[in-house]
């Protein structure tokens, strides 16, 4: 048989429960959690997770028994969803395609930043997000190339760092981080019809 693509796929599949109310918990403590580190950091407290979620703070330690935990599961499932969003988005034209992806990717820096000192590159996790998330991007990219809409003289590897960087700044709003994301996006894209943009 062959391995997914998406090892991270399996890995947020295989953590979440079967039971419908102790999936319906395990979920609203994810989006809980990633709420609450986006705006406190990597310190947010638990009990504020679980009031958030609508659960007590017994039912956060039963699904995820330590801090690191919680944030390898948060990760993980933020780099589940940008697969799903690219397997959404493979069929539109390829520079919406990967534009709509990249949109997506500038959400899951925000929880990347929150809880990025307390992952471990080591893990089994950290590796299979790092590995998913090349696997669901890279095509986006590589077919915006081909159509001649994506410059060519950058790889997968510059568009992630570029935008990285891009949503690693603090902004005054949301319309001035918006603006700073189009000219990413224009830096991005190929001139004249297929030429590489300029360095």
């Amino acid at each position: 048989m062959t391995a997914s693509p998406y090892p991270v796929t399996e890995i947020v599949a295989t953590q979440r429960p079967h039971r419908r109310d102790a999936a319906r918990n395990y979920d609203a403590l994810l989006v809980a959690a990633r709420e609450a580190f986006a705006e406190n950091g990597a310190e947010a407290a638990l009990e504020d997770i679980a009031r958030r979620a609508g659960v007590g703070i017994a039912t956060l330690y039963r699904n995820f028994p330590t801090r690191r935990h919680l944030f390898e599961s948060v990760y993980a499932a933020e780099v589940n969803e940008l697969v799903m969003v690219a397997q959404q988005v493979a069929a539109l034209e390829p520079w919406e395609a990967l534009t709509r992806w990249l949109r997506r990717f500038t959400d899951y820096m925000v929880t990347k930043r929150a809880v990025r000192e307390a992952l471990d590159d080591d893990s089994s996790t950290f590796l299979a997000c790092r590995e998913s998330l090349r696997a669901a991007g890279g095509p986006l990219f590589a077919r915006a190339q081909e159509a001649g809409v994506a410059r060519r003289d950058m790889d997968f590897d510059d568009l992630v760092r570029l935008f990285a960087g891009v949503t690693g700044s603090t902004f005054t709003d949301d319309a001035q981080r918006d603006r700073v994301l189009a000219i990413a996006l224009d830096g991005v894209r190929a001139a004249h019809g297929g030429a590489p943009g300029r360095p």
